[in-house]
């Protein structure tokens, strides 16, 4: 949620905050603004809405500088208005201020500085007149910025500029920042994207690291000011990666991109001659202590750890997946036969972050699944291992998660084979299916007829998905795709529990999406027959070989026949066709669904 961009460095800082922010725009956000540093002091520009009412200011206005900070606000305190949006200052417009997260003790901190003019609602423009506060007590900008930080409590990664200064300042406790550097400028920015663009050299900042970035170069302390060494590493995304390519919208580029994306996740990770699954970040045996499973995610990622739930039991491995946000606040025993596994493409998400947190001293084995390199989740767990998707920038997680279930595949094979002592755990069919994955799914997105189910129901009054097994969480993600950029209620159930109380709401008005993955089928098929004596429209998604749903579906999806396992990731690009177009049909705004955001960094 919201998005942080500053620079120092040659040339005009304007053109490159602006860029930044606009790359930043798929975290959420209802306002934006910029402040730069010059000769004359510091100007702020800033507005609700869209970048593009920004922009119409700054084109306007006599706004420069080759020092700024930038910023895309998502609500918490206060609705989105030119006011509330940041930048914030304080009384003498000598500092201003971005922060994302939540500063918890503002009202107190705001109670103490009665006598500060504030002109928001909002809980970061505390830290500006905090700052000022400082500063009229003869600090220096820095130590004015260290000690107003001192001062706060919460989640927030904060960056500052001053009047008379050639310096940014910057620091984060719990919300994500990233140094950007290049042979004349150097960055501060929520995520990589912002300046890709300009450098793929990366600093990651840690918690309680406060960054100062000067035309001449950047230093990183820790909240005492002593010098810390944090490593220079090379992104290897394509700047490409990160636009749209020609694509109306990114979920749709990022659909399309499925297919390498499972070929970058899948290559170099198994041998299909001696049925082994050799995943490069584990040593030899790593998981030859375990005796349970802990899977803890949240939204897309919770659907597959969901998946893999399913897998790990179908291999006798006792495992349950968990929402982070719930297992944070109560974790169930954990001890050193524990695996606790977090699922997050962004590897910030604040929720499975304290998932983490909350097993540590338990003993329990702890192991980051994700997508982003350096990210804080890799950081606090003992291992990791990567989807390798690329980058994804559409708020609905697409790629990310087709690549998390096929990296999930993998990961329980390997975890069958150390909990056996090292007996090979895959078959030469699962293999079979895996390197031949990306090419199905290609083949489902080149002969998919997605299009006339999205134009036939895209006007019902509901829409139910079920499914059985790994067909259970990928009807929940066909749902929650659904719901997230239609703005049509959704909701996916298990096809067993449709009886127990769903079925109440199954009208002809209320289309059904039947997920069909080669295991348990039949029974998936007299909950069709249930659904059809109630009138309702029934959407198959099943594959080539199965034909006895044709009888009783009014659509039917077909996916290339597979192995089970996999089964599930083909049925589940069917279903974000779908979404995906009847959200075009309804000419919502795919990429900006509202209220949302990519990465959810507070809890």
């Amino acid at each position: 949620m919201c998005g942080i961009t500053a620079r120092v460095g040659r040339g005009d800082a304007v053109d490159e905050l602006v860029s930044g922010l606009r790359n930043l725009e798929y975290r959420g956000y209802d306002s934006a603004g910029i402040a730069t540093a010059n000769a004359d002091g510091l100007d702020v520009i800033k507005r609700a809405g869209e970048i593009d009412a920004l922009c119409d200011a700054v084109s306007t206005a006599s706004i420069r500088g080759r020092i700024g900070v930038g910023h895309t606000r998502w609500s918490t305190h206060g609705p989105p208005t030119d006011a509330n949006a940041h930048p914030h200052t304080d009384c003498l417009s000598e500092v201003a201020v971005v922060h994302n997260g939540i500063i918890d003790n503002h009202a107190e901190l705001k109670s103490e500085l009665s006598t500060h003019e504030f002109t928001s609602e909002t809980d970061t423009e505390v830290v500006p007149h905090l700052i000022e506060e400082f500063l009229s007590a003869g600090y220096s900008p820095e130590k004015a910025f260290r000690r107003a930080i001192d001062r706060i409590s919460g989640s927030y990664a904060i960056a500052a500029v001053f009047e008379g200064s050639d310096t940014v300042f910057g620091t984060r406790s719990g919300s994500p920042l990233v140094l950007g550097r290049s042979e004349d400028r150097f960055y501060l920015a929520s995520d990589v994207p912002a300046f890709l663009e300009y450098t793929d050299e990366v600093v990651y900042v840690e918690d309680g690291d406060v960054v100062t970035m000067r035309p001449d170069g950047y230093a990183i302390t820790d909240g005492d000011g002593v010098a810390v060494d944090r490593p220079v590493e090379t992104v290897e995304w394509d700047p490409n990666d990160a636009g749209k390519g020609g694509y109306d919208h990114y979920m749709l580029k990022e659909i399309y991109e499925q297919p390498t994306a499972l070929r970058q996740t899948i290559r170099g990770r198994s041998n299909q001659l001696d049925g082994r699954v050799e995943l490069e970040e584990l040593p030899p045996g790593a998981f030859s202590d375990v005796r349970s499973v802990h899977l803890v995610a949240m939204g897309t990622s919770y659907h597959a750890a969901m998946y893999a739930q399913t897998l790990l039991a179908e291999r006798g491995i006792t495992a349950q997946a968990f929402l982070s946000g719930e297992y944070g606040s109560n974790p169930p025993p954990a001890d050193d036969g524990t695996l606790v596994i977090a699922v997050s493409q962004s590897g910030e998400t604040a929720d499975t972050l304290s998932a983490i947190r909350s097993v540590q001293g338990t003993g329990a084995h702890t192991l980051a699944l994700t997508n982003v390199v350096g990210s804080t989740l890799t950081r606090e767990c003992e291992d990791t291992v990567y989807i390798r998707a690329g980058p994804e920038i559409g708020v609905a997680a697409t790629k990310s998660f087709s690549a998390q279930v096929a990296t999930l595949i993998l990961l329980s094979e390997r975890l069958s084979r150390d909990v056996r002592g090292g007996t090979p755990a895959a078959t030469g069919d699962l293999l079979d299916a895996l390197s031949v994955l990306p090419d199905d799914v290609q083949r489902v997105l080149d002969e998919s007829t997605a299009e006339s189910v999205a134009k036939a129901y895209h006007d019902s009054e509901s829409y139910f998905f079920i499914g059985r097994g790994i067909g259970h969480p990928v009807a929940l993600e066909g749902a929650l795709k659904f719901k997230e950029i239609t703005y049509d209620h959704a909701e996916g159930f298990s096809a067993a529990e449709l009886k127990h109380g769903p079925l109440a709401l199954v009208t002809d008005q209320t289309p059904v999406f039947a997920v069909f993955t080669g295991r348990n089928d039949t029974k998936t098929l007299h909950n069709v027959k249930e659904v059809r004596a109630r009138d309702a429209p029934v959407v198959a998604v099943a594959a080539d070989g199965y034909r006895e749903v044709d009888d009783y579906a009014d659509h039917v999806l077909r996916v290339p026949d597979t192995h089970h396992d996999v089964a599930g990731i083909l049925a589940n690009v069917q279903l974000q066709l779908v979404s995906y177009l009847a959200a075009d049909e309804l000419s919502r705004p795919i990429d900006k669904p509202r209220n949302l955001a990519k990465s959810v960094t507070v809890e």
